[in-house]
């Protein structure tokens, strides 16, 4: 016991802290007095959260290791119950998918200025990894048009910087080091930090990127020659348009394939609707629309080209392509590469994450399966660090081969390995016929498959209808990518989305409140009718009072009768928290609105007027028929919204107390809070002097009639979740129920005693203290709030009264 004492006089003589007076001005007893006013019943003494606790709880366990190891790989759960009934759909859905990404891989390289196989060797890496690490059975990890168009601009940025290094070698790197970065992020289970990015920027980002491709492609399509594709897009649809004239025979093949892929989705789409019963077959047929379209064109080229020299041929062909794994390897990186490539990476990064995440998530609700973000990093970060060892580039969640997976019956994630076989068989058996795939064709399949990505005329008028402030955040996003960069629309985007949710945590509302007696009324028929309910047939319930703005603002009814619940009393509202970005604005308005609308307990007294404080204007400068106004008598705060607060919100409230206190002298403001469900924003008021009298007022101490809220505690039979005992409520007496009509006056906020039972059997339960007595202040609804304040100012006067 001589340690303790040592310590502490060390602490208060060095450095001035007095660690057994937490909280000046707490009076004592308060225990005591609630014991003797709750006698059967148990009292309750709120338990402070401690450091200590805090940092218990962050201390890792057994348990959590070995679950976190376990969510490292969550194939191992089903893996060991994989059946014949599941490998017999992972098979088809396999092949099936297989066909699709096959084209749409040999396609999309091109938009990353690299060789078609290098679109074959990415899509390999994400099929074989994700089945181990992911958590989603419906999504296929592979090339995708907007992953390979940003590759693209970051080889063509590059290079422009420093053409030392080929597009090989910059794509690797790209996808070594987003792979490591979604890797890092997903090993620290940090995949919730996409949620910071809102879904507007990025549906901009989504439309723009279409629109950005599809002028890419144009030129390819037209067999047009010598147009800057990696320019702006409204630069290479400019000159593309200037350009018509120079088409070339390559604009049939570019045309006809676009017309023929929509042609035969808006058949089977018809057939859908006409033969619901065949509709997975029909949808089945849409789904392999490319692949039957890229095998037609290619049998087209060869029998007009077969017999033709390279120099020779009719339109452009994709030409010799390498059989197999011929660019495996490890990547070639150096220093200076991966310095150029830095600040390409957190764009790349972003939408990569967020385009998976986006199709993970909306399989999950359609499949009704939950997937784990962080765990999608990781399998995202996986696949990207292995694809460049295999020869490609970056890779993400594809959304049309996904819709097509998920349509095909896959069973379990394992459908990817089935996928990468038909990707081997490809590389190893096809490449011959890869060379008559017209270029134009290719540019058809992309136009065709990113014009699904743009966003619908009718999705815009919904963006309109819910913010038309963040409808004109996407509109500037797409305006942004079309005349700069695709970079300067995510980053545009994300930037004013984040200052709108600024501007709206450093401005949130916060209401006065006002109390309305309220009856509800129900009638004996429960269905909707349009016949109304007799009169005779109708019941009234009394209810307490409802508290609703004073000035009648929002969706209530603006003739209803809204009235301070006692003069001097001010009940105030916050919507959407309280921290340090909007706490002078809450005070502002708090300390204006409460001083218009009370006057001074007592104005100071000066010899001279020239002694009066430059900011105090005097009674001169007070407006019209201000001695009718009512003192200040209490506050009531409802933190209903308020889960947190820090120090600055809380000497915020400080500093207004004090203001209000001085406005209020020689008496002090009771400060009342409803609704705190934190503890550490309890303890933080607390420390502050908040939820309890102040010795400051010792007359007020000495009227103070404490409330206490008490109901049925756990039996010594039941556990955490025993069985329910119906609660104590306060009823209301006759004379209320049939004068519930009538306006709200102060005498009705009259003080209940609750009361308390006398059995203490395990059968009935014993009586306790629902809420710490030694906070009495701080109140368990806005109800229970407004009624204790009323009750202790009407305390006050008639004690001033006698």
């Amino acid at each position: 016991m001589v340690l303790p004492k040592i310590s502490d006089l060390v602490v208060r003589r060095i450095l001035g802290i007095d660690v057994n007076n937490k909280y000046r001005g707490l009076p004592q007893g308060l225990d005591k007095r609630a014991e003797a006013l709750l006698d059967p019943a148990d009292i309750y003494l709120e338990d402070e959260p401690s450091v200590a606790e805090w940092l218990k709880e962050l201390k890792p366990t057994k348990k959590g290791a070995v679950d976190y190891i376990t969510n490292l790989f969550p194939s191992a759960s089903w893996a060991r119950r994989y059946n014949l009934r599941w490998l017999a759909g992972d098979v088809l859905a396999g092949i099936t998918i297989g066909l699709v990404i096959v084209p749409q891989a040999i396609a999309y390289a091109s938009l990353a200025q690299l060789d078609p196989p290098y679109g074959l060797y990415t899509s390999f890496t994400g099929a074989v990894s994700y089945w181990i690490f992911g958590t989603s059975k419906d999504i296929v990890i592979g090339t995708t048009a907007i992953g390979s168009l940003l590759v693209g601009g970051v080889v063509s940025r590059v290079r422009a910087s420093n053409d030392n290094y080929s597009h090989e070698q910059i794509a690797h790197a790209l996808s070594l080091i987003s792979g490591l970065i979604l890797l890092l992020l997903g090993l620290l289970r940090l995949g919730w930090i996409v949620e910071f990015i809102p879904y507007i920027p990025i549906s901009a980002f989504v439309t723009a990127a279409s629109i950005t491709i599809m002028s890419t492609q144009m030129p390819a399509a037209l067999g047009i020659h010598g147009i800057n594709t990696q320019a702006a897009p409204y630069q290479v649809i400019k000159t593309t348009l200037e350009r018509i004239p120079n088409v070339r025979l390559d604009a049939t093949i570019g045309l006809s394939s676009l017309a023929l892929l929509l042609l035969i989705k808006s058949f089977c789409a018809a057939m859908e609707q006409r033969q619901p019963n065949q509709k997975r077959l029909w949808s089945y047929v849409a789904s392999l629309r490319l692949t039957f379209t890229m095998l037609l064109y290619t049998l087209i080229s060869f029998l007009v080209n077969r017999n033709r020299s390279e120099m020779d041929h009719k339109f452009r062909l994709v030409g010799s392509i390498d059989k197999g794994f011929q660019r495996a390897g490890v990547p070639s990186i150096d220093g200076h590469l991966v310095s150029s490539i830095l600040p390409e990476v957190p764009a790349v990064a972003i939408i990569l994450v967020i385009e998976h995440i986006a199709i993970a998530k909306a399989m999950g609700r359609r499949y009704n399966y939950t997937v784990i973000p962080s765990q999608e990093v990781v399998a995202l970060g996986v696949a990207n660090i292995l694809s460049p060892f295999v020869g490609g580039y970056v890779c993400t969640g594809s959304f049309g081969a996904s819709a097509v997976l998920s349509k095909a019956g896959v069973k379990t994630p394992l459908a990817g390995l089935f996928g990468a076989g038909m990707l081997v068989l490809a590389l190893y058996a096809l490449t011959g016929v890869f060379y008559y795939i017209p270029r134009a064709a290719l540019a058809g399949l992309i136009i065709h498959a990113v014009s699904n990505l743009l966003t619908s005329p009718s999705s815009l008028y919904e963006y309109w209808r819910l913010s038309p402030i963040e409808f004109l955040i996407w509109v500037v996003g797409v305006v942004l990518a079309i005349f700069v960069s695709l970079e300067a629309c995510i980053y545009a985007g994300t930037a004013l989305s984040v200052a709108l949710l600024l501007v709206r945590l450093a401005r949130t509302r916060g209401t006065f409140l006002g109390s309305v007696r309220v009856r509800q009324v129900a009638g004996e028929k429960t269905s909707f009718s349009s016949e109304p309910a007799a009169v005779s047939s109708k019941e009234y319930y009394s209810a307490p009072y409802m508290f609703l703005p004073l000035d009648r603002s929002g969706a209530m009814n603006p003739q209803i009768k809204v009235e301070s619940p006692y003069p001097g009393v001010f009940i105030y509202r916050l919507h959407e928290g309280l921290n340090y970005s909007n706490q002078a604005y809450h005070v502002d308005i708090l300390g204006k609105h409460i001083m218009e609308n009370t006057r001074r307990t007592s104005d100071d007294v000066f010899d001279k007027e020239s002694d009066r404080p430059w900011n105090d204007p005097g009674p001169k400068a007070r407006r019209p028929n201000s001695h009718l106004l009512p003192y200040l008598r209490a506050i009531v705060l409802d933190f209903g919204a308020v889960s947190h607060v820090d120090i600055t919100s809380v000497q915020g409230l400080v500093d207004l107390r004090n203001l209000l206190d001085r406005h209020s002298a020689p008496d002090t403001v009771e400060w009342h809070f409803a609704n705190i469900r934190n503890r550490w924003a309890r303890r933080a008021l607390a420390t502050a002097g908040f939820g309890y009298p102040t010795l400051l007022n010792s007359e007020a101490v000495g009227n103070w009639k404490p409330i206490y809220s008490i109901a049925t505690a756990l039996a010594e039979k039941e556990g955490p979740c025993g069985n329910e005992t119906p609660g104590i409520m306060d009823t209301d007496t006759e004379e209320e129920h049939t004068q519930g009509s009538r306006t709200p006056v102060a005498s009705d906020y009259t003080r209940r005693k609750l009361p308390v039972s006398s059995t203490s059997t395990p059968e009935a339960g014993q009586m306790a203290a629902v809420s710490g007595v030694d906070r009495p202040f701080f109140h368990l609804d806005l109800f229970g709030a407004v009624e204790a304040a009323v009750g202790d100012v009407r305390s006050k006067d008639a004690a001033v009264m006698v």
